[in-house]
């Protein structure tokens, strides 16, 4: 509490109620999306205010338009290993079942690089775990599908 005698009790009371009166009234949606294309260049999109679906399909629209979501060839970048798995599951497997051997094969087929089963069964229960893929058992070992969300579901958070 401020010790002023100058300041009157009646005034500090007033100014308080204002400032937090004003904070109240100034909590506005803001949205803030930060994005990085493949070349290094930096995109940041700040909205406040009134929020709306509109809106954010412009900005989905013009992250569009300036390509943020592909590199230049259209093709993913495989710079890991889990990319590399999770680029064959995509390509290989977008409908179907799919064991950790089956993984093996094609890995090796489409890299030319041995890898160990246990690498492969390691990135796919991780893959599980964040809900990429759905995993069952199969007989003596997981079968593994990809989770596709369908469109309604992907586009609802824009109807709030």
């Amino acid at each position: 509490m401020l010790t002023n005698p100058l300041v009157n009790k009646s005034s500090l009371i007033y100014s308080s109620v204002k400032v937090l009166t004003r904070s109240i009234t100034m909590a506005r949606k803001k949205i803030r999306i930060d994005l990085e294309d493949t070349e290094g260049a930096k995109y940041n999109f700040s909205l406040e205010g009134n929020v709306t679906r509109e809106k954010m399909l412009k900005i989905f629209e013009l992250m569009d338009l300036i390509n943020i979501e592909e590199n230049q060839e259209g093709s993913p970048i495989l710079d890991s290993v889990g990319a590399k798995i999770w680029n064959i599951i995509d390509k290989h497997f977008p409908l179907g079942k799919f064991t950790s051997s089956i993984i093996l094969e094609k890995y090796e087929d489409e890299y030319g690089e041995p890898i160990k089963l246990s690498i492969i069964s390691t990135y796919l229960a991780r893959f599980a775990s964040k809900g990429r893929v759905v995993r069952t058992k199969q007989g003596r070992e997981w079968a593994y599908q990809i989770i596709k969300i369908p469109q309604k579901q992907h586009n609802s958070f824009l109807n709030k």
